[in-house]
């Protein structure tokens, strides 16, 4: 606590704005400004905990009107000051808290000296600017005598106004600071009670009650309550103990009746909460009332139009019973009740899911659904006589149960785009629920209703926002559901395509079944494997391998160039892309099953095309004085990075042979050099092949994986040994008895095939053998590498290369057989 201290005649001033800091109280303060870093810099950091400084209150001249009144009366009688406040302008060369005020700054005559108990210094970035984070002490008041500037910072001739100890004693022993001792002591003892019961505190705060002299313990009692400035600066004034003990009482005791009526107004809350019952009553009389007058208000007039479209719904009857149960239950209830949002919200959904109202179907053409499918999609021609199939199954009986789709390939091959053909050959909406990284059964089921923030699954709210019964509904990604704690979701669409479940779907929130047996299900997939049995065994898998290259050339032609072109606000007339150019992409930039980076890559085409266009159309304009050709055409190559010139017409030329004359000076044909200087160096070479297979023991192989087919090059080399086999690279255990057959096979036939001169029947003999996959951080398996394997021996053997333009692929026998390949096609796509 402050103890007596001896002041100096002149302390250093940090303003106080609207803020009164008493002597015994803590403050804790961040300097931001130059005056006040500067001050602290040289009054507290340099002279450490010897350090003492003034803190002065201020006001601005528009906030003491209402002051003059108050601080007259704090000012203490003995003193004989004329006034309690000193007025200064900040022309004279001083700013308070570093910012500049036009108007004139009232000091405040009385301060209380403080010294600093923390000191932290700080840097902020990127400004580098220094701040300082000071914790004060107060110790004693002080009158100013004398204000002047020093430097960035005021100082003030001072004169204490702390009594001596003799003085003290003798005012101690006054019968009127006696008496106002022992109310202001009664007082302080009254609310710490009440706090000790509120907050279990108090103890501390009684001790000094006892240990403190009571003329002290005011100014620490006070500075901890919430007060008006004009409060603070009356007690800051109050220099007298006796007048100091008088107004402390009144502000303890006022915030003890503060404390009284807030605990007042919490009972009393507390009782209008248990009189709920009552008010119910009372609103049912009311809207009885309401009702007789024909004055219903909004809730009611909600209430009926939802109950007018719960009629509309076309509900079945069990369901439309229990809807009548909810909403009856609703109308009881008062809107403040917390369960009334979470029933209406359901009533509604009951009210908005389509019970009967179903998409009007199109009489099936079968012809136009085959020219559809063949617009929009290039191949896959097993793909979309299936999807005839079924289509024709549907003609034929439209309430048949047809079997799930699932359609099974690589990235952007077209699953999704060909259920939504199906949707349109049907004359159905179109509805996708994706299904990536779902983990939690709720996600199918719903929510139940009980659980905050419920809601339906992913199933019903998909229904509700087509509004019809029986639209086709693509199940996305159904290979990448997962499950945990929270449940299966695989294991809950069991019941979902099931047809002889589905009819009765019931979802956790909805609580009621629904039948989904008229919704079209489709699903998608990248793979087979991750799905589980029993949920593959309820669909019909259909694969896409993926696309050629010529059959991506012909997509690229067709359907991606003129679609690229109208997204990017272009037509022929200003881009051309050759079909050379386009086998080029295919080739060098991009490695694929489906279409999607072909079509990235002619996107930057594109875009590069578009803004040529955008930079042509701002320069180009038509002279109406000039009557020759001033200059050159525009540059067509982008390639050759020439700078645009402008044509200028002569005044004959009407405005569409200006248009047509600039459409066809700013078209961009796109060549070889072009594509290096928008798309970057190829990013796949053919010589890639060549460069590896140039060294005898290397093969090229084909591999299946879950984007496409693959090539895996395979290197045998001969050292010296023993006869024994390495394998490396990752394998599993098919591919290495592939790579066992492939040399007892290469043993055996050594003689035939000249691997070995006549006299050495063992090729092995001296030596030993290791063979690689490249790529070893990835898992390989399988027995389709047999072919492969042996022709990397014969070559290592017989010191010939492989040819580089040649990849095989093929299980291969003890007796030298290829057993029949399948997935070609899935190999070849993406390494075409």
């Amino acid at each position: 606590m402050a103890e007596s201290v001896e002041l100096p005649g002149r302390l250093a001033i940090l303003p106080f704005r609207n803020k009164v800091l008493l002597p015994g109280a803590f403050i804790r303060i961040r300097c931001t400004s130059h005056s006040s870093v500067k001050l602290v810099e040289q009054e507290l950091w340099q002279r450490e905990e010897k350090g003492l400084i003034g803190i002065l209150p201020v006001r601005d001249a528009a906030e003491m009107t209402s002051m003059d009144s108050v601080l007259s009366q704090g000012v203490g009688s003995e003193s004989g000051e004329r006034s309690s406040k000193v007025q200064i302008s900040t022309s004279d060369a001083h700013k308070v808290d570093g910012k500049s005020h036009p108007e004139v700054i009232h000091w405040h005559k009385r301060g209380v000296a403080a010294r600093a108990l923390h000191l932290s210094r700080g840097v902020e970035k990127p400004s580098g600017r220094v701040t300082y984070i000071v914790v004060l002490e107060g110790l004693c008041r002080f009158n100013v005598e004398e204000l002047s500037t020093r430097g960035p910072y005021c100082t003030a001739k001072i004169s204490s106004l702390e009594m001596t100890k003799a003085e003290m004693e003798q005012v101690e022993q006054d019968p009127d600071f006696v008496t106002l001792s022992r109310q202001f002591k009664a007082t302080a003892m009254e609310l710490i009670s009440v706090l000790e019961q509120k907050q279990k505190t108090g103890g501390r705060i009684k001790v000094l009650l006892e240990t403190l002299p009571l003329h002290k313990l005011a100014d620490i009692f006070v500075a901890s309550f919430e007060m008006s400035l004009e409060e603070q600066l009356s007690m800051l004034d109050s220099v007298d103990p006796k007048v100091r003990l008088s107004k402390a009482t009144e502000l303890v005791d006022r915030h003890l009746q503060s404390i009284r009526v807030a605990e007042k107004i919490t009972q009393k809350v507390e009782g209008q909460l248990s009189k709920s019952q009552k008010e119910f009553l009372l609103r049912q009389q009311m809207r009885a009332i309401k009702e007789e007058l024909g004055d219903n208000d909004d809730d009611e007039d909600d209430l009926a139009a939802l109950e007018r479209k719960m009629q509309s719904a076309g509900m079945p009857s069990n369901i439309w019973k229990h809807a009548q149960r909810e909403l009856r239950r609703l109308k009881k209830m008062p809107p403040q009740q917390p369960g009334y949002n979470s029933s209406r919200v359901y009533l509604e959904l009951l009210a908005d899911l389509p019970w009967q109202k179903a998409s009007e179907e199109q009489e099936l053409d079968l012809k136009a659904a085959k020219d559809r499918l063949d617009c929009d999609h290039y191949g896959l021609s097993k793909v979309k006589q299936r999807i005839i199939e079924y289509l024709a199954v549907r003609k034929l009986k439209p309430d048949a149960r047809g079997p799930v789709l699932c359609f099974v390939g690589p990235p952007g091959v077209g699953k999704t785009s060909l259920a939504s053909s199906i949707a349109a050959a049907l004359g159905r909406k179109f509805v996708r629920i994706s299904l990536g990284g779902v983990k939690d059964e709720a996600d199918i089921r719903g929510h139940r209703r009980t659980y905050i923030g419920s809601m339906p699954g992913r199933l019903i709210d998909g229904l509700k926002r087509v509004a019809v019964c029986n639209p086709v509904m693509l199940l996305d990604e159904i290979d990448k559901t997962g499950s945990d704690v929270r449940g299966d979701p695989a294991s809950a669409l069991l019941e979902v395509l099931d047809p002889e479940q589905n009819k009765s779907f019931n979802d956790h929130y909805l609580n009621v079944p629904y039948d989904l047996s008229k919704v079209i299900f489709v699903a998608t997939a990248n793979r087979v494997q991750p799905i589980p049995p029993p949920l593959l065994d309820r669909m019909e898998v259909i694969e896409l391998p993926g696309y050629t290259a010529e059959e991506k050339l012909r997509i690229a032609m067709q359907h991606l160039i003129p679609r690229v072109l109208d997204q990017h606000g272009l037509n022929s007339e200003y881009l051309q892309i050759p079909e050379a150019m386009v086998k080029l992409v295919i080739q060098r930039y991009t490695r694929e099953a489906g279409v999607r980076n072909l079509e990235r890559n002619l996107a930057a085409l594109a875009r590069a095309a578009a803004v040529r266009v955008a930079e042509q159309e701002q320069a180009v304009s038509v002279s109406k004085d000039v009557h020759k050709l001033a200059s050159p055409l525009l540059d067509n190559r982008l390639a050759e990075g020439a700078e645009m010139e402008m044509e200028v017409l002569p005044m004959g030329v009407n405005n569409n042979e200006i248009s047509t004359a600039f459409k066809i000076s700013s078209r961009l044909v796109v060549d070889e050099a072009m594509l290096e200087k928008i798309l970057g160096p190829p990013r796949f070479d053919d010589r890639e092949a060549a460069d590896r297979v140039a060294t005898p023991g290397v093969s090229v192989g084909l591999v299946w994986t879950n984007f496409g087919g693959e090539v895996q090059f395979v290197e045998a080399t001969a050292m010296i040994g023993n006869g024994e086999l390495h394998l490396t690279g990752q394998l599993g255990d098919v591919i290495k008895e592939s790579a066992k057959i492939a040399l007892t096979w290469v043993r055996a036939r050594a003689a035939d095939l000249k691997l070995a001169p006549a006299e050495e029947k063992n090729v092995l003999q001296g030596r030993d053998i290791h063979i690689h996959f490249p790529a070893g951080a990835v898992p390989k398996d399988g027995p389709s590498a047999g072919v492969t394997l042996v022709t990397a021996l014969v070559s290592l053997f017989s010191q010939k290369c492989v040819r580089a333009d040649t990849a095989m692929t093929g299980e291969m026998t003890l007796r030298g057989l290829v057993l029949p390949v399948g997935g070609i096609k899935d190999k070849v796509c993406f390494i075409s």
